[in-house]
């Protein structure tokens, strides 16, 4: 009871994070391929659906360089603004770029893909910038010493299983209810991070961590 608020902080929005940054970055491509007109049933023949396949693979590369970015801004920011800070604004700069993607149905080109490429691009930087590095972070540093090794263990492990999640439940997903409703979904875990970070809050920047759980 006395380190609930320390596994919670470490552990959820780890999860979270993980059912989007594992869902958009597996299958971005297929995501593509859906939402910009590589669909399976456009192609005509077996060399049609590899050049389609490998023009929605280029995409998710260029998609992809802001993750690079977005690492990079998070070494330079976690002691200057501090990983909760981070944490949040990453999470909701998730959701806003999932919101502008989401979007992109309401669009007519070239404004969709504008809105599709640039809300990918939103969330793999701010991915980065924000939970998919600060959740490493403060799983490591919350917890007291003594159980710091298991409580960063179990957080690690509580959080893949949101990234297993998304390799077997994605697909089905994907394939009943369309890329809408998967987006919204994953805006939704994104903000729902975003709350729990707050909530749940233990600022170590700048903090001894020996006197952490004192």
């Amino acid at each position: 009871r006395k380190n609930r608020r320390a596994t919670i902080l470490a552990s959820v929005p780890w999860f979270l994070q993980d059912l989007g940054t594992y869902g958009i970055g597996i299958f971005t491509p297929t995501i593509l391929a859906r939402t910009v007109g590589h669909e399976v049933a456009n192609a005509h023949n077996v060399a049609g659906l590899i050049a389609r396949d490998i023009e929605a693979a280029k995409g998710a590369a260029v998609i992809d360089t802001l993750l690079i970015v977005g690492i990079v801004a998070a070494v330079l920011l976690a002691d200057r603004v501090g990983r909760i800070r981070l944490q949040i604004l990453g999470f909701i700069g998730c959701a806003v770029g999932l919101g502008l993607a989401a979007l992109q149905t309401q669009a007519e080109e070239p404004l969709r893909t504008v809105l599709l490429f640039g809300g990918f691009m939103l969330f793999n930087f701010m991915t980065n910038l924000g939970p998919n590095a600060q959740t490493y972070l403060l799983a490591g540093e919350v917890f007291p010493t003594n159980i710091r090794g298991k409580g960063a263990g179990f957080a690690a492990a509580f959080a893949k299983i949101g990234a297993v999640l998304t390799a077997f439940v994605f697909p089905v997903v994907l394939a009943q209810t369309g890329t809408d409703i998967l987006l919204l979904g994953l805006i939704a875990t994104s903000l729902l991070g975003a709350a729990i970070t707050w909530w749940f809050r233990i600022e170590t920047n700048g903090v001894n961590l020996e006197e952490i759980g004192r």
